[in-house]
């Protein structure tokens, strides 16, 4: 059986490529700081996106996106302000946060998320 962390590299290398298909430029894969960490970071039109990736075989513990919770949302708006900081991109850099939700074999997008 497959640990988390390669299920996980799966299904994100997964969404990236759907996300590719979708015209997204992928910049970064797993970005992680002290203040938590980010799937996948890209580029959209004139929107930097920060992805999150969520898996589920099934909906029977609920559907992927239902995991994203506030904390978790918190914890990735806290990531990608630092990342913001940390590669020195302008205050007005338009931003986004999207999930990807992975059910069985479907991917779906949820642009704008939070």
């Amino acid at each position: 059986m497959e640990n988390k962390r390669a299920t996980g590299g799966r299904y994100e290398q997964m969404a990236a490529a759907f996300l590719q298909e979708k015209g997204y430029q992928i910049l970064e894969r797993n970005y992680r700081d002290r203040y938590g960490e980010i799937d996948l970071i890209a580029r959209d039109g004139r929107y930097l996106v920060f992805v999150e990736v969520k898996y589920r075989a099934s909906s029977a513990n609920g559907y992927p996106e239902e995991a994203v919770d506030a904390r978790k949302q918190a914890r990735i708006r806290h990531a990608a302000s630092y990342y913001l900081y940390s590669r020195r991109y302008p205050e007005d850099t338009p931003c986004r946060f999207d999930v990807v939700a992975i059910l069985g074999r479907e991917a779906r997008l949820i642009a704008d998320a939070f």
